[in-house]
């Protein structure tokens, strides 16, 4: 199979729920379609979509409604991690036959498993797939970049890194000097150092959902030449993104709020356990998007 080129900017999809707590499909399509609008060139469900809190049948429905909406016009990368080897391969091959276009996948969890065992556990999932695979390195699940290399050097279809872990700009810096051509990398942590990012020499960012022109008008500056231009876009939206990378649940809550202030969610029901925002925390949300004209 040819290798793919992925860059650019990949948001990672909010999941809607309706009242009975229940995917709502039509909701999931009209996001879609915001971010496809607003620029974008691929699709992620990952951690912010709560992957870990759908069950077997939900993955599969939300993965069919993403790449039945996306109809190619962006690229579709499915979270398909799991604490065991055998689960993450079945993950990932049902992500593919799916129509996945890429699979994003975590390491086992720490002390689970050796350096040894963590390259085997790639391999496995490397050699039941035909499509690109994203190492993601998060705070909680590490991957150095000197693993990450080791992990593409050993197995095919490993060709990207999502580089999360902090201190992030320094991590991608290091990711891109080891990474020797073998893996190209990608920031996320919902895109707060996206600048840092892309001076550091990364090829693509996995924000939030919420702001997606905000993120393509940047990447499109920077990607010009236009460095300066770029951090002057993005700047003014600094303090929203901080708001919304509070983690532990809060930011789900705040990512689905403005999505609602923005016409595209009805509800912003998440799946517990998750700590729910104070209302101290939604005025200040909706001031920023007042401030920046975004409600």
């Amino acid at each position: 199979m040819p290798r793919m080129a992925f860059s650019g900017v990949y948001p990672i999809l909010a999941m809607p729920f309706d009242d009975a707590g229940r995917i709502d499909p039509e909701t999931l399509q009209s996001e879609v379609e915001y971010l496809i609008a607003a620029g974008v060139d691929g699709l992620g469900i990952a951690l912010a979509s709560e992957i870990p809190m759908l069950t077997e049948a939900e993955r599969d429905l939300a993965l069919r409604t993403v790449v039945a909406q996306a109809r190619g016009r962006a690229k579709v990368v499915m979270n398909t991690g799991a604490a065991g080897t055998d689960l993450a391969i079945h993950h990932s091959r049902r992500a593919e036959e799916l129509g996945a276009d890429a699979l994003m996948v975590l390491p086992p969890p720490p002390g689970a498993a050796t350096t040894s065992e963590t390259i085997a556990y790639y391999g496995g999932i490397a050699g039941a797939v035909n499509v690109p695979i994203f190492i993601q390195d998060i705070a909680t699940s590490p991957v150095p970049p000197s693993l990450a290399l080791q992990i593409a050097n050993t197995h095919e279809h490993v060709w990207y890194v999502k580089v999360e872990a902090p201190p992030t700009p320094p991590r991608v810096a290091e990711a891109v000097q080891r990474a020797e051509g073998r893996l190209t990398v990608f920031g996320g942590a919902g895109g707060a150092f996206l600048i840092e990012e892309l001076r550091r020499g990364s090829r693509g960012t996995m924000p939030g959902s919420t702001i997606p022109e905000v993120f393509v008008r940047t990447w499109r500056l920077f990607e010009a030449g236009q460095v300066d231009e770029a951090e002057a876009a993005f700047a003014p939206y600094a303090s929203l993104i901080r708001l919304l990378g509070q983690g532990t649940g809060i930011s789900f809550y705040l990512c689905k709020e403005v999505l609602r202030l923005r016409g595209v969610f009805k509800s912003t029901r998440v799946r517990r356990p998750a700590a729910e925002p104070d209302e101290l925390a939604y005025r200040e949300l909706r001031r920023q998007l007042e401030l920046l004209n975004l409600s």
